[in-house]
Order: structure tokens, then C-alpha cells, then sequence
């Protein structure tokens, strides 16, 4: 059942309409540039961010996603910028994406700050269509679709201040594949369809050494259900994270985090599916490393909450 299900989602993806085209992350709280371009230089330090995801664990052809990011400000100019280097695989699809993210920054207030973003980069796919096993035969799957170039493009804007933030996006407003017509409508200029995300979060005093941080992650796209993640986490002296999370029609997620210093930080998250995959899958695992750096990082008095 499994590969036959695996077969029918490659087929699926090998004909261009990719339904999963941007890869989903557990810990999103903590991945802001890679949902939003004005997210770059939002700290007065440089952060970078790796994170690993492997989904659907014992489910052949899962997804696999990893991910690096580093944004910082520009010192002097309210501007900030920042990189995303991205590969997923998916059953025999694989896609490379690397975008550079520019953001500028207005200071509303001594404690917040509101930003525009943009992004620009390009993706490649490819799908090794041959290795499939196919019961009727078809000249679609005769050869493998390889170095598909996508130039991509978004937008996005930010408000923040040190205990909350709100933002809202467009990774992919903008995007060409060369066998189509240039385009303002994406639909018509290539495979890509467009997804808009709005996030929030806001961090709590409770009792000494104790902080509560909740946060929300929206997706939308149409002709498609409303998405959302809803997330609640515990935190112990500014140290420790203890989280749980529920996304719509998928599953609910454990995180934890230790961040025992104000340069490092580990985080791992692990997806209970409560949908039909939990049949075939044994849930999946998200680990994250991030590592803050930068002259100013010693100034800073309390950590990095998002």
C-alpha cells in the first residue's frame, strides 16, 4: 500500500503541480527568515539557524528537509540582510532553493520596530521519473525532468518588539519557468502557486524564572483550507523550552529547546499525525541548531524569544 500510494504522490509531482512546494517546519518560531524576507536583521546580531526534518518516519519516499539561514543588520542604516539555502526531497522530486533576503526597518517607538521585506533567489528542480515503477507504461516517465530553473521573488513586512511580533508574507509572490508566459498572475507564469502567511507570538511574565510564549502560524491559499499551527511554550529561567503545538488536519508536535548560553541554542520537535499517515508513518523528527554572533550579542541582556 505504501508504494502505491508513494508512486501515485511522484506521478503527481512529476507533472509540475507540486502540492507540498514549500516545506513545512515545526519549529517555524524560530525559522523567521524563512517564512518572512522583513524578519533579516531583527536583532542587533547576527543569527544563524540549521535545521534538519525528517517527516513521516518509515514512510517510504517522505519527506526530507534541510535548511540553513544567517540574517544581521546593516550597522547605522535600519536595514538588514540574509540567506536561505534550502534542499527538499520529496519521493524522487528534489528541490534547491537559495534566496537572498533584504529588509528595511522603522523605528515606531524605544520598543518597537516595523519592517518591509523582499526576497529574490532561485529554485531547481528535478525528478528522476525512471526510477519509478509503473504498471502501465507511459512516455511521461520515459525520462527525468532535471535542472528546472525557477527565478523566485517575495515579499513580506514585520512588527516587532522584544516580547512580541507580528508578520505577514508572501514567500513566492512573484515567479518564471521558461516553458510559460511572463506573468503578474503566477498561476499563469509557472507551476508555483502562492501562499500567504501571517505569524504571531507574544511572550508572558508568570511567576519567577517561569515565562509562557504563545504563537501562531496562518497559511492560506486558494481554492485550499485555511491552515494553522497553534503553539504554547513554557519557558524555564530563560534556559529551557518546553512547547506542544496543533496543526489543523495533521497532527499535534512536542518541541523542546535548551539555549544554556546567549550565543547557543539546540531545539528538537517530534509530529504525532493524527490523519490517515499515522497508519504508515511513526511521526516525525525536527532537530535545530542556531548559533547568534556579532560584537553587539554581549550588550544583549535577555535571549532571543523569537
Amino acid at each position: 500500500m505504501k508504494k502505491i500510494v508513494i508512486m501515485a504522490a511522484s506521478l503527481f509531482f512529476g507533472t509540475g503541480a507540486f502540492a507540498q512546494q514549500d516545506p513545512m517546519v515545526s519549529q517555524y518560531m524560530f525559522n523567521g527568515l524563512f517564512l518572512n524576507p522583513a524578519y533579516a536583521g531583527s536583532h542587533d546580531y547576527w543569527t544563524s539557524t540549521l535545521c534538519y526534518r525528517n517527516q513521516w518516519v518509515r514512510f517510504e519516499g517522505a519527506p526530507e528537509t534541510a535548511i540553513a539561514a544567517v540574517d544581521g543588520p546593516i550597522p547605522g542604516k535600519n536595514m538588514g540582510l540574509g540567506l536561505v539555502l534550502m534542499h527538499d526531497q520529496i519521493g524522487v522530486t528534489k528541490q534547491n532553493t537559495a534566496m537572498a533576503n533584504y529588509a528595511y526597518q522603522l523605528k515606531l517607538n524605544e520598543n518597537s520596530k516595523l519592517a518591509f521585506g523582499v526576497n529574490a533567489g532561485v529554485s531547481q528542480y528535478s525528478a528522476q521519473l525512471t526510477s519509478l515503477t509503473v504498471w502501465d507504461q507511459d512516455n511521461v516517465f520515459q525520462n527525468d525532468l532535471t535542472s528546472r530553473i525557477l527565478p523566485r521573488f517575495g515579499v513580506g513586512a514585520y512588527y516587532f518588539s522584544k516580547r512580541h511580533y507580528v508578520g505577514a508574507s508572501i514567500p513566492t509572490l512573484f515567479a518564471y519557468q521558461k516553458d510559460f508566459n511572463f506573468n503578474f498572475d503566477l498561476s499563469k507564469s509557472s507551476f508555483l502557486r502562492r501562499h500567504y502567511l501571517l505569524t504571531a507570538g507574544y511572550v508572558f511574565d508568570l511567576k519567577k524564572d517561569f515565562k509562557l510564549k504563545p504563537s501562531i502560524l496562518l497559511k492560506y491559499l486558494k481554492n485550499a483550507p485555511l491552515e494553522a499551527d497553534f503553539n504554547l511554550s513554557l519557558v524555564y529561567r530563560d534556559m529551557i523550552w518546553f512547547g506542544a503545538s496543533y496543526r489543523t488536519g495533521d497532527a499535534t508536535v512536542l518541541l523542546v529547546e535548551y539555549q544554556p548560553n546567549k550565543h547557543f541554542r539546540i531545539g528538537y520537535a517530534y509530529d504525532i499525525s493524527f490523519s490517515q499517515l499515522r497508519k504508515y508513518s511513526n511521526g516525525s523528527h525536527e532537530i535545530m541548531i542556531g548559533v547568534d554572533f556579532g560584537k553587539d550579542l554581549v550588550k544583549v541582556k535577555t535571549p532571543r524569544y523569537f
